[in-house]
């Protein structure tokens, strides 16, 4: 890989260049996809859509695809961040500009993002247009904390809720990506990339953006991937799993320490073991979803992982999960983020005394 396309991808964004322009390319958000498709083919736009839902989820985007689903021209599409454009000032001025017929297009179509930051006093501004809007207008909030939208503008608007996409999604999302950009991912890193992207679309791609600017081979291994990240290996992940089988709490505790002493954070050391001791659980006691497990691995994580649903990894159970849940919300208060994690395990074993 040359430094020219390196310093490009730097440069661009791929959260941009990849975002689906049309309803057949958005991922994970298929019951907010098929309402809307239908609302188009059948012409029965609302004046006024709430869009809610984490950061990253593909708010905007849908509006924007939204948008050109009904034929409304970019010179028609209007969008405004309520963080930065909060106040009553703001909103006098959107509401004076609806008045005016669209420049090329059936529509003029307000996307306001990040809603939830309006004042009492925009928001009170906002409603008399909500509540008798031109029939050239369409309206899309979109936000991150619908608790803080006010009932009287909730029941103006059709609400769609964007759900947090699935780690499958996002681990498709980053190796077709990588794939188009000319960079060989394995598997296992593009699970490392999508769990650190927490949900997020945005966030992945933002994580991915970073690796691919280290790639100087075209090819990225699990182990590149994750010294990048501040992440453990899979083997690492497995160690650990196989430590706690065998109820070796002294190899275990090595084992966490070598990891955070080589970089790894101990936040997403936890992540990575919450997600393989969930799936051990649903190994033991749902069977019949191991051909869907199975294909979410590598076939060295597979093997581990249904050896541990057996017998041999009966401590690591339903009580060494919620340990590690504990951890997990207990890690970003510490002042020592591994100290949460090598608590869930003292726990785990039963060692609050001293032992001879």
């Amino acid at each position: 890989m040359d430094s020219a396309t390196n310093e490009q991808r730097a440069h661009q964004a791929l959260y941009r260049k990849y975002r689906p322009s049309v309803f057949d390319h958005v991922r994970g958000q298929e019951p907010v996809v098929s309402v809307l498709r239908a609302a188009v083919e059948q012409g029965k736009i609302a004046h006024a859509y709430l869009f809610a839902g984490g950061r990253g989820t593909g708010k905007t985007s849908m509006a924007r695809i939204l948008a050109h689903a009904v034929g409304t021209s970019d010179n028609d599409i209007y969008e405004m961040d309520a963080a930065s454009n909060r106040g009553i000032d703001e909103i006098r001025e959107l509401r004076d500009s609806v008045a005016t017929l669209p420049f090329a297009s059936t529509y003029k179509f307000y996307i306001i993002d990040e809603a939830h930051a309006l004042t009492p006093q925009a928001w009170q501004a906002l409603l008399k247009t909500l509540e008798e809007p031109p029939s050239h207008v369409v309206f899309v909030l979109a936000t991150t904390e619908l608790e803080k939208v006010p009932d009287t503008i909730l029941s103006r608007c059709q609400t769609f809720r964007f759900a947090k996409p699935a780690q499958e999604v996002l681990v498709q999302l980053v190796l077709d990506v990588a794939k188009k950009e000319g960079v060989a991912i394995s598997r296992p890193g593009a699970e490392i990339i999508a769990l650190m992207g927490d949900g997020s679309f945005r966030d992945t791609l933002g994580i991915l953006q970073k690796v691919l600017t280290l790639s100087a081979d075209n090819t990225l291994a699990e182990e590149e991937i994750a010294r990048v990240v501040g992440a453990p290996t899979s083997g690492m992940v497995n160690e650990l799993l196989l430590a706690l089988a065998a109820k070796d709490l002294a190899h275990a505790l090595a084992l966490l320490n070598s990891a955070v002493a080589q970089g790894v954070e101990a936040k997403v050391f936890v992540l990575l073991l919450v997600a393989k001791v969930r799936t051990i659980l649903l190994l033991r006691f749902s069977p019949q979803l191991k051909n869907q497990i199975a294909a979410q691995y590598n076939a060295a994580d597979s093997a581990i992982l249904a050896d541990l649903a057996g017998s041999k990894g009966a401590a690591v159970n339903s009580r060494l999960l919620a340990e590690l849940i504990t951890a997990l919300l207990e890690i970003t208060r510490a002042p020592l983020p591994i100290v949460p994690l090598e608590l869930a395990l003292y726990r785990v074993f039963g060692v609050d005394s001293v032992t001879k």
